[in-house]
């Protein structure tokens, strides 16, 4: 669970900070980021990849505490 939360860790934060570096360099970084390719999010870009890396966050803390519970 510990290798899964750290993955999944990594793909939002790269996906949140990628996403504000295509946003504040006009596109740059355009390989990096799905939110700028999705459609849905247009005009809240900005605001979806902060939610990203907030929730990438999240995930890292979940994964520093995940402890693997040996016994019944």
């Amino acid at each position: 669970m510990k290798t899964f939360l750290g993955l999944l860790c990594f793909v939002l934060l790269s996906q949140g900070v990628g996403g504000l570096l295509y946003e504040l360099t006009d596109g740059w970084f355009q390989l990096w980021s799905f939110v700028s390719r999705a459609d849905f999010f247009d005009g809240y870009e900005i605001y979806v990849s902060v939610v990203l890396i907030v929730a990438g966050g999240a995930m890292g803390a979940a994964a520093g505490a995940a402890t693997r519970k040996d016994g019944p």
